[in-house]
C-alpha cells in the first residue's frame, strides 16, 4: 500500500464499522450489564470491575484509571500502536479499502529498499536457522546451547540460529546464498561486507545469532554471540534503514503479552541472560541490545508496564548503570526499581543455581531507584560533611530530570531526611539545576510561598473539608481513594497532600497528623497542614471534624455527587457540540445518558445534605 497519509473520512468508517465490543472482549473478559459491558480494566490493577464498554455510542471508559476513548485508542493503547498501525489493522479485519495516494518516485524507491531489507532479514533467520538445527558445522553451537540449558523449543522461540566459523564454511557462507538485489540489500544491512578490492564477506561468524523483532515481528537486525575463541563476544548488526538498536528491545516481540500481563518488566544486560529466565520460568523480562538503556527503549516498555525492574549484576559496574538510568526514568514519569544480584552472579547464572523463587524474592523486594541512589551515594560518600556534600552535587541530575514539581518536592523531602540536612538547604542546593525557586522559610518570605500555592487551583468548601479529613484521619485515605478523591482534588494543594501521605502510608500501616507535618518541606504546604492541627477540633469550614463512621459516609457520598456532577456537565458540552454538528443520532444519546445521569444526581441528594460550596 503506497500510504503516505489516510483521508479524514477513513477514522469515522472504521469506527462505524468495527464492533467495540468484539475487539475488547478479545483481550479483556466482559459482562454485559445493561446497554453496557462492564469487565477488569487492562490498562492498570484491579479486582473489581471498573472498565466499561458502551457498544452503542463506540466507546469505553475505566472509572479506576481514567483511560477512554474510541476502539482505534484502545487498539492503540492496549496493543501499543500507532495511529497508522491501529487503523490499517481495523481496516483489515474489517475489510475496509484504504484508498492509496501516489508517492514521489523518491517515496516509491525508499519504501521499495525497506520492503526489500526486511525479506532479506526474514531469509537469513531461515538460513541460520536449518543451519543451527541441521548442519554438521553447527555441532559446536548446538552442544554450547545444551550446556547453557536453552532447549529446543526456546530456540524455536526466539528464532535463534548459526553464523558457521569460516574455517569451516568459508568466508562467503551467506553471501553465496544472497544475489542480485539481495545481496545488495544484505550489504546495506551490514550483514556483508565489502572488500577492498572485490567481492564480500559475512560480517557474522561462529556465532549463535538473534533476531532483532520490532512489535509488528519483522525482523530488523541481529545480535551474535561468539561460539570459539575471538572478540567481541557480542555483536550487533550496525545501524540501517530499518535497524536502530537505541530503539529497539531484545525479547519485547516474544515477551510483550506476558508483560502486559504482569504490568511489570524485567530488563536484564545480556541476550542469554534473557533467555535463561524465560527458560526458568521468569516470562516478562527484555534487554537492550549491548547497550545503556535509552530514553526511546523506555518509551517502548512504558506502552506495556506500569513499572520497570533493572536486574543487574552486583558489581560497580552494575550499580553505576542502575545509577544512570535514574533521570531517564524520571523524565519518562515511569517506575523504575533496581534489584542487585549476589556477586559473582550475572542473573543466568544466579536462577541456574537458586531457582526461581529466590529470584522471584529478589525482584519482589527491588528498591526503587532514587532511593537506590541516595543509598549507593551514602555508602560511597559517607555522612560526613564533605560527603554530604559530594552526595548533593550527584543528586542534582536526578532533580533536574523530575518532570515536575510535585515530584521534585517529594524527592527533596525524602532525601533531605536520610542525609540529615533540611528540606530548604537542600533545595537551595538545588537551585541552579530546578526550575522553581526554593522553598522559602516562614516567617519572613511566607507572602512569596503564598504566591506560589495560589498557582494550584483554589480549595472549595467542600474540597477543604475532604482534606481537613484526610489530614487528621489518614487511615481513612484508602478508602477516599477508591472513590474518587484524587480526581476531585486534582490540581489542588489537596492533591500535593494526598500524594505525601499516600507515599507514608506504603512504608507505615500507622501513620499520624504530625507524621505528615514532619515530612513537608516549610512553605505554604506545611503551614496549610499547620493549620488544620492548631484548629483541629473543627474543619477549615468551620464544621465539627470528629471521623466518624457517618461523617466518612458523608464524605464518600459527596465525592459519588461530585463524579456525577462531573459527567452531567462533560455530557451537557457534548450535547452542544454534537447539536452543533447537526448529529442528532449523538446529540440524543447524550440526552439519554445524561437524563440517567441527572436522575442519579436527583436520588443522591435526597439521600445526603450537600455540602455548602
Amino acid at each position: 500500500m503506497a500510504y503516505t497519509e489516510f483521508d479524514n473520512d477513513l477514522p469515522a468508517r472504521i469506527k462505524e464499522q468495527a464492533d467495540i465490543v468484539q475487539i475488547i472482549g478479545e483481550n479483556v473478559e466482559l459482562k454485559k450489564a445493561g446497554v453496557r459491558y462492564l469487565g477488569c480494566c487492562p490498562f492498570h490493577n484491579e479486582k473489581t470491575p471498573s472498565f466499561s464498554v458502551h457498544p452503542g455510542q463506540q466507546f469505553f471508559h475505566c472509572f479506576g484509571c481514567g483511560a477512554s476513548g474510541d476502539v482505534l485508542e484502545f487498539q492503540m493503547k492496549f496493543h501499543n500502536m500507532d495511529f497508522p498501525t491501529a487503523l490499517k489493522e481495523l481496516a483489515r479485519r474489517y475489510q475496509i479499502v484504504i484508498p492509496e495516494k501516489p508517492m514521489s518516485p523518491q517515496e516509491q524507491e525508499k519504501r521499495r529498499k525497506r520492503k526489500l531489507m526486511y525479506a532479506v532479514n526474514e531469509k537469513v533467520v531461515s538460513i541460520w536457522k536449518e543451519c543451527l538445527h541441521k548442519s554438521g558445522m553447527a555441532a559446536d553451537a548446538r552442544k554450547y546451547l545444551e550446556e547453557r540449558g536453552i532447549p529446543l523449543s526456546i530456540q524455536k522461540q526466539f528464532g535463534l540460529g548459526y553464523a558457521p566459523s569460516p574455517d569451516i564454511a568459508g568466508w562467503d557462507y551467506l553471501g553465496s546464498r544472497l544475489q542480485g538485489e539481495e545481496h545488495r540489500a544484505a550489504i546495506d544491512l551490514g550483514l556483508l561486507v565489502k572488500r577492498e578490492k572485490s567481492g564480500t564477506y559475512d560480517r557474522f561468524r561462529d556465532r549463535v545469532l538473534f533476531p532483532i523483532y520490532d512489535r509488528q515481528g519483522r525482523v530488523l537486525g541481529f545480535g551474535g554471540r561468539i561460539i570459539g575463541d575471538g572478540q567481541p563476544k557480542y555483536m550487533n548488526s550496525p545501524e540501517s534503514m530499518v535497524f536502530n538498536k537505541s530503539a529497539s528491545l531484545l525479547g519485547l516481540y516474544q515477551q510483550g503479552d506476558e508483560i502486559r500481563r504482569r504490568k511489570q518488566a524485567i530488563l536484564v544486560e545480556g541476550n542469554f541472560d534473557l533467555v535463561s529466565l524465560v527458560v526458568h520460568g521468569c516470562p516478562n523480562v527484555v534487554a537492550p541490545l549491548g547497550t545503556a538503556l535509552t530514553a526511546q527503549q523506555l518509551k517502548l516498555l512504558k506502552g506495556y508496564a506500569e513499572e520497570c525492574v533493572l536486574l543487574f549484576d552486583g558489581d560497580t559496574a552494575g550499580v553505576k548503570a542502575a545509577i544512570r538510568s535514574v533521570p531517564l526514568f524520571l523524565s519518562e514519569e515511569f517506575a523504575g526499581k533496581v534489584a542487585l544480584l549476589p556477586k559473582g552472579h550475572d542473573p543466568d547464572t544466579f536462577i541456574r543455581e537458586k531457582g526461581l523463587a529466590p529470584l522471584e524474592d529478589l525482584i519482589s523486594n527491588a528498591l526503587p531507584l532514587p532511593e537506590f541512589t541516595l543509598q549507593q551515594l551514602v555508602e560511597e560518600h559517607g555522612l560526613t560533611l564533605d560527603g554530604k556534600g559530594r552526595i548533593i552535587k550527584e543528586l542534582q541530575p536526578l532533580l533536574k530530570a523530575a518532570k515536575s514539581s510535585l515530584q521534585r518536592s517529594i524527592m527533596v523531602s525524602h532525601f533531605s531526611e536520610t542525609i540529615g540536612v533540611s528540606a530548604r538547604d537542600l533545595s537551595a542546593a538545588m537551585v541552579s539545576v530546578m526550575p522553581e525557586p526554593p522553598l522559602p522559610s516562614p516567617p519572613s518570605i511566607v507572602p512569596k510561598r503564598k504566591q506560589q500555592l495560589e498557582r494550584l487551583a483554589p480549595l472549595t468548601q467542600s474540597q477543604k473539608r475532604i482534606v481537613t479529613h484526610v489530614v487528621l484521619y489518614p487511615e481513612s485515605l484508602p478508602e477516599l481513594e477508591r472513590a474518587g478523591v484524587r480526581s476531585c482534588l486534582s490540581g489542588t494543594v489537596g492533591e500535593v497532600l494526598l500524594l505525601q501521605l499516600r507515599a507514608l502510608l506504603q512504608k507505615s500501616d500507622t501513620v499520624t497528623p504530625e507524621d505528615l507535618l514532619d515530612h513537608l518541606p516549610q512553605g505554604g504546604e506545611r503551614l496549610f497542614v499547620s493549620d488544620i492541627l492548631l484548629n483541629s477540633s473543627v474543619d477549615s469550614t468551620g464544621l465539627s471534624c470528629q471521623g466518624t463512621k457517618g461523617e466518612i459516609l458523608e464524605l464518600l457520598s459527596w465525592l459519588e455527587r461530585d463524579k456525577l456532577l462531573q459527567s452531567s456537565k462533560t455530557l451537557m458540552g457534548q450535547i452542544l457540540a454534537s447539536a452543533a454538528e447537526n448529529d442528532s443520532g449523538k446529540r440524543d444519546a447524550y440526552l439519554l445518558e445524561k437524563m440517567k445521569v441527572d436522575q442519579q444526581l436527583q436520588d443522591l441528594r435526597k439521600k445526603i445534605i450537600p455540602f455548602d460550596d
